[in-house]
């Protein structure tokens, strides 16, 4: 079977496609590169340097390769930057989709599998953990905004024209290869300046809560994705809360540092709480969280040790 996967030399993308050629899969890569990095794309996928926004440019690669499954990691991910300029963000991640749609239903695609959001597409969630069926959706941002919209074009095509999708809402997904210089991404962040011995940089009281589920679970929901007859949107979390002063204090611990952190200004339309209730996942496609976050800090750290001993050669 031949797969597509947008966006895989992305954090977790590339995960996934060495996941899927370990399973024997022929991978078709495409990836843009301007957060993803080529050395991630496994040696065995077909790599295509294309931006999903360049509709010509992915429909001749569709058509000519002709994926039976697409599994659609590729987005702009940034609620910083969906804030500042959201018609970019609506390019990426609506239109961007929209080819991929288009192209695939051309070639008879079999399903789609979704990168989706959960910590974003429920906005400020009074129930926490956060099912599947809370309501209203009220995202809190033009990026939260997308990620939902392109479920609803998803269940679209799904009922027009018969293509089965799974969308994955993923809670905050770590662990290595994650970037740890942008404005996202707390764990690698964190992780690199305090290895480094930087002062980490916490925006707010550090209160803010999250869920922090390892890239390696993460990649076992997109395996499973592969093959459930399962439609619709499923959670993938742990339904665990987490903050921020507590990720710091945590990996503080794992690296021995001593550093002591500071407070910057809180982020406009960060959300104070976000936690996802992962059962329908866990009834449903037979997913459930495996790694606990202590393990999957040193994971990550241990990961980062070696990212910055190699950096600095």
């Amino acid at each position: 079977m031949k797969i597509l996967v947008t966006g895989g030399a992305g954090f977790i993308a590339s995960h996934i496609v060495d996941a899927y050629i370990d399973l024997g899969y022929q991978l078709i890569v495409m990836d843009n590169l301007s957060s993803g990095r080529r050395e991630y794309v496994n040696s065995k996928a077909k790599f295509y340097q294309v931006d999903i926004r360049n509709k010509t440019a992915i429909e001749k690669i569709i058509k000519m390769e002709k994926p039976e499954i697409i599994n659609h990691h590729a987005a702009q991910i940034s609620v910083r930057n969906s804030l500042q300029d959201p018609i970019f963000d609506a390019e990426v991640n609506i239109f961007g989709l929209l080819n991929i749609l288009t192209a695939g239903r051309k070639v008879g695609v079999k399903k789609i599998i979704f990168a989706s959001s959960g910590g974003v597409v429920y906005g400020e969630a009074k129930t926490i953990p956060t099912p599947e069926d809370y309501h209203p959706l009220q995202p809190l941002s033009p990026y939260g905004i997308t990620k939902l919209a392109s479920e609803y074009y998803l269940n679209f095509y799904c009922q027009t024209y018969k293509i089965p999708y799974v969308a994955l809402r993923y809670s905050n997904v770590y662990g290595p290869r994650q970037n740890p210089h942008g404005e996202a991404g707390v764990v690698a962040i964190f992780t690199l300046k305090l290895l480094k011995g930087e002062i980490p940089i916490i925006n707010g009281d550090g209160r803010q809560t999250r869920d922090y589920v390892y890239v390696g679970d993460v990649v076992e929901a997109n395996k499973i994705a592969l093959s459930t007859e399962a439609i619709g949107s499923y959670n993938i979390g742990t339904g665990i809360e987490t903050s921020v002063l507590e990720i710091y204090k945590k990996l503080n611990e794992i690296i021995k540092s001593t550093i002591s952190v500071k407070h910057g200004p809180a982020k406009i339309g960060e959300q104070a709480r976000s936690c996802l209730d992962f059962h329908s996942s866990e009834k449903v496609l037979g997913w459930k969280f495996q790694t606990n976050l202590p393990e999957g800090l040193k994971k990550t750290v241990e990961y980062f040790k070696f990212y910055e001993k190699n950096n600095k050669k």
